[in-house]
This record gives C-alpha cells, structure tokens and sequence, in this order.
C-alpha cells in the first residue's frame, strides 16, 4: 500500500509561510483602512502599512532564528535551559495567557461581524459559542491537521480577495488618493503603530519551526509569511480609500466588507458580493483562532506535562467564552483588542532577550 506525499508530521518551509500568513490575515484587514484614514493624511497609510511591514519583518525574522535553535525540543525546555525553571514557567504561562486572549478576541469578533452583516437577529452569545465549539473541534486533532488545513484555504481566501479588488476597479476614483506624502513622521509612525497590531500573529514561528523538514530555512520562511500580508493589507488600504474617500473611511466600522458591497460584477452573476466574501474571511479568521487555541493547548501541556490534548482543549474552552464576552460594547471591545497587542510586544520582548541570552551563552551553534 502507497502513502501519501503528506502521510507524515512535518512540513515544508512554503506551508509555514502560509501559516504565517493566515494567521496574520484576520480580523484586522477588515478594520484597519478606518483606522490609518484617522491617523494619517490622504493616502499616505501605506507608507505606514509599508514602515510596520518591515519592523514586522524584521522580528519575526530573528524569533526565526531563536527558534531555530530548539527545533529538536520545545519552547519551554528551551527557555528552561537559558534562565531559572520558575522564570521560564511564568514566560511560558504568559505565553499560553496571551494566546488563550488572542482566541477569545478572534472569538468575540466574528461574532461582531456576523450579527452585523448576517445574523442580525441572534445574540452574540450563541453565535460565539458556535464558533468556539467549531474551533475547539478542530483543535482537538492533530497540529499537523491544522497546517494541512491552512495550506488548502489559504489560496481560496487570496483568489477571491484579489478577484473583488480587481472588480472594485470600476468604482475607484483613484484622484482621491491625491496629494501624496503630505503626512508628518509622527502620524506615519502613529499608523505604523496601529498597523503592527494588525500584523501580530507571526509569533507562532517559535512554535512551528519544530515541525519543519528544514528548521533552518524558518527566517525565510517567517519574512514570506509576513510579506504576502503586508501586500495585501496596502492593497485593500488603497482601493479602499479610492473608493470612499479618506473622510468617508473615517467612519466605516468595516472598509473591507462595505468594500465587497460596493463592487459589482459583470454579468450581475453574484449579486451581493458581501457574502461571498464575508464568507470566504471566516475561513482565515476559523484559521487564525484554531492555531491561536492550538498553541495556547501546547504551552499549557509543556509546563503541566500531564493530560491529553482533548483535556486540556475543555479545561481552555469555557475561559476563552467567559473572556469573549466581558467587552459589553464596541469602544470596550476595541480597548480589548489593545491590550492583547501590547500583551503580544511584552512577550515579543522578552523573546528577544532570551535570544540575546542564547547568543551569549553560545547556544545554537
């Protein structure tokens, strides 16, 4: 009996790269043109999409290479070996923290989302439940499963965004996206700020690299990952701002769905484009949250060291529902979304150091 090519638990560079991706493409693609409209002048967001991408880049370029160098181990063993058990349990923990709020986050979102463009009439409560459940099933499988998974939407998901943003040529008044380059430093880096909020996720690369045939083309593997975002991300940036001016954009809660509204196309074969693409967003934001929950299981298990996986995914489950729902509106939901972001540059941070501890130690060599 013949096995499969995939019939195996490792993967090549180019499926961690478009887990990169899909974890970054998420939720906030659909917010972010409304926020660089309030921040920078004009056009000039992807000047600061542009400066973000490059820091992004950068970092996950090196926590590339930090992890390279336990691609034999875990994360908390290694980290145990650099400091103190306890310093490493409690970065560990926070590890497993701030992903269990990244999901409750992705959570909380798609719910947003669904009862404004979809299920107006059912309460968030049920519809993150749902979406929760789905996701916990999905964990419950293989970490290989959840690779393999993203490698089969991802194509999707891009094919059917450049497809709408290519149809949405016909309403764009690209004069609007005059006068160029008239935004000051400080706004630029205000909207690259907000832009790398958007950007978080590639963190994952301390985990996966574990899992790659060739750990050491991660780094390669982690700019790819975070450079197919970036171009997206400036992409619908400026058809959005073509489309409703940057005035207009200021006050849209979602440019990329308003986006897919508005565009038509010929043949009047798909009448309400939104769904389409509505639809086709759930499949990466189901992605993002599933390696989100996936990690958060991982870490936990690696300090505990006891319990299945199916355990600890139920243990998790109900605190990622409690938390998707203490943000009671949208202005506590958005101050929510900051706090996980700032979460994710502590941890980041620390990463870092830990690198610069690795290096001085000689270790990895």
């Amino acid at each position: 009996m013949n096995h499969w090519e995939y019939d195996d638990n490792k993967v090549e560079t180019k499926e961690v790269a478009i887990t990169i991706s899909s974890m970054i493409i998420g939720v906030g693609i659909l917010t972010l043109p409304r926020i660089l409209a309030g921040t920078t002048t004009s056009s000039d967001g992807w000047i600061s999409i542009l400066m973000a991408g490059g820091a992004t880049a950068l970092i996950a370029y090196l926590l590339a290479k930090f992890a390279g160098m336990y691609a034999g181990g875990t994360f908390f063993e290694y980290v145990r070996s650099l400091v103190t058990k306890p310093v490493a349990i409690v970065i560990t923990a926070m590890m497993s923290v701030y992903f269990v709020s990244f999901v409750s986050y992705e959570v909380r979102a798609i719910a947003n989302i669904s009862k404004t463009y979809l299920f107006d009439q059912t309460p968030t409560e049920y519809i993150s439940l749902v979406f929760l459940l789905i996701v916990a099933y999905a964990v419950s499988g293989t970490r290989i499963g959840l690779l393999r998974l993203n490698t089969m939407f991802f194509p999707i998901v891009i094919i059917v965004t450049l497809m709408l943003l290519f149809f949405s040529n016909s309403i764009v008044h690209w004069e609007d996206l005059k006068p160029f380059f008239v935004t000051d430093l400080k706004h630029l880096t205000l909207g690259a700020k907000d832009s790398v909020f958007s950007m978080l996720g590639f963190e994952i690369i301390l985990f996966y690299t574990t899992m790659m045939k060739r750990p050491k083309e991660a780094p390669r593997a982690a700019v790819i990952g975070v450079a197919i975002p970036v171009l997206l991300y400036m992409l619908v940036y400026l058809i959005c701002v073509g489309t409703f001016t940057p005035w207009a954009l200021r006050e849209i809660g979602y440019p990329a769905i308003e986006l897919a509204k508005e565009v038509k196309i010929p043949g009047e074969f798909f009448e309400r484009t939104e769904s389409i693409f509505f639809t086709i967003w759930i499949m990466t934001i189901f992605n993002t949250a599933s390696m989100a929950l996936d990690i958060a299981v991982h870490t936990a298990h690696s300090i505990v060291g006891k319990g299945n996986r199916l355990q600890l995914v139920a243990v998790m489950c109900p605190f990622v529902y409690l938390i998707s729902m203490f943000p009671k509106n949208v202005i506590e939901f958005a101050h929510f979304g900051e706090i996980i972001s700032y979460m994710g540059f502590l941890i980041i941070g620390m990463v870092l150091v830990l690198f610069v501890i690795a290096k001085a130690k000689g270790m990895g060599k």
